[in-house]
Order: structure tokens, then C-alpha cells, then sequence
């Protein structure tokens, strides 16, 4: 069974910089395509990110294109975000998702089999 342990969340001024992490297990990624979405209170599930694995390709949201970056390591089987120029409109539980049959709708959640469980991001201004 594919597990997905997100890590790196917390709490960061407006500006500033963090990197999530998605660790996967269960599964052989090289034909998946993994994601990144958010969920801010009050609002619903948005896209943020998405890499096809195998070839490397990425795609952004308009919100954070310039300022995050996704990458995997297919050594350690874990997907980054790294997220630079932090603002308060980031806030919200990211979640890592996976999606095994590497759909042409990278955008919507529900071509994605595999969640993880969340991890909270807090930008304070």
C-alpha cells in the first residue's frame, strides 16, 4: 500500500522560506505523477504543484510559479517543495498527493489516489 508522510511545515514570517517533504513508500513512483495542494480555512482544495516523475516534467500554479519549486529524489522515494517569498496567503495545510496512472489532469485532486496526512504551513505578516 503507498504511504505518504509529509514533513517540514511550521510556522514562518512573511518573506521567508520553507521546504516541505513527502516521503513514499509502497509503491514504484517512476510512473507516477506526485503533487502538492493546499487547503487554507474556509476554502477549498487547491492545486499548487506537480511533477510527472520519471521525466522530470513540472507544473506550477499562477499563485506561487517564481517562488516554489518541486523536485524529487528518486534515491530517497521523497518529493520537495521548497517555498521561497513566503506570504500570507500561503497559509494553509499542504497535503502531498499521488497519482499512479500519471493522468492528463495533473490539476484536479480527484486523479490522485494517495494522500498524505497534511502538514500545516502559518505565515505571519
Amino acid at each position: 500500500q503507498v504511504q505518504l508522510v509529509e514533513s517540514g511545515g511550521g510556522l514562518v514570517q512573511a518573506g521567508g522560506s520553507l521546504r516541505l517533504s513527502c516521503a513514499a513508500s509502497g509503491g514504484t513512483f517512476s510512473t507516477y505523477t506526485m503533487a502538492w495542494f493546499r487547503q487554507a480555512p474556509g476554502k477549498e482544495r487547491e492545486f499548487v504543484a506537480a511533477i510527472r516523475w520519471s521525466r522530470n516534467i513540472r507544473y506550477y500554479a499562477d499563485s506561487v510559479r517564481g517562488r516554489f519549486t518541486i523536485s524529487r529524489d528518486s534515491a530517497k522515494n521523497t518529493v520537495y517543495l521548497q517555498m521561497n517569498s513566503l506570504k500570507p496567503e500561503d497559509t494553509a495545510v499542504y497535503s502531498c498527493a499521488a497519482d499512479p496512472y500519471s493522468a492528463m489532469s495533473y490539476l484536479s485532486s480527484r486523479e490522485y489516489a494517495y494522500w498524505g496526512q497534511g502538514t500545516q504551513v502559518t505565515v505571519s505578516s
